[in-house]
């Protein structure tokens, strides 16, 4: 199970898009030359006494290649969001330990997805939720 804690050690993609979950996840495999997966646990957001506030499913890879861990996930979840300063954004895709990528191309390439409307690259550090989130 995933939980938070509080580092950063992460890129992270905004994306609007009113697909599916596996719709968008096969699309950036397609068009992004990823292999995310369905994870069977849940990305669990707890509260500071470690009580579970949501969960989120979520898709995951490691590029074993790159060494760079990508999760694909939804932000709302019966009514909660992963990261409610962008209550507008539908899913995030998290770049972890991404040294080689700029991360500006791979927006660039998400954009391109047919199932995306649009993409937007957020400072981490910027989204106070997001400083918390640890994989």
């Amino acid at each position: 199970m995933l939980s938070l804690e509080a580092e950063i050690d992460f890129e992270l993609i905004g994306i609007c898009s009113h697909h599916s979950d596996y719709r968008l996840a096969w699309g950036l495999n397609q068009g992004l030359r990823l292999s995310l997966a369905k994870n069977d646990e849940q990305f669990v957001i707890t509260n500071k006494k470690g009580q579970p506030v949501s969960e989120h499913s979520y898709y995951q890879w490691y590029d074993e290649e790159n060494q760079i861990e990508y999760y694909l996930i939804r932000n709302k979840n019966e009514g909660k969001f992963l990261i409610p300063e962008k209550s507008q954004i539908d899913y995030f895709l998290f770049l972890r330990n991404n040294v080689l990528l700029d991360p500006e191309d791979v927006l660039e390439d998400v954009k391109k997805i047919s199932s995306v409307m649009a993409a937007y690259l957020f400072d981490p550090a910027d989204l106070p939720s997001a400083e918390q989130i640890v994989f």
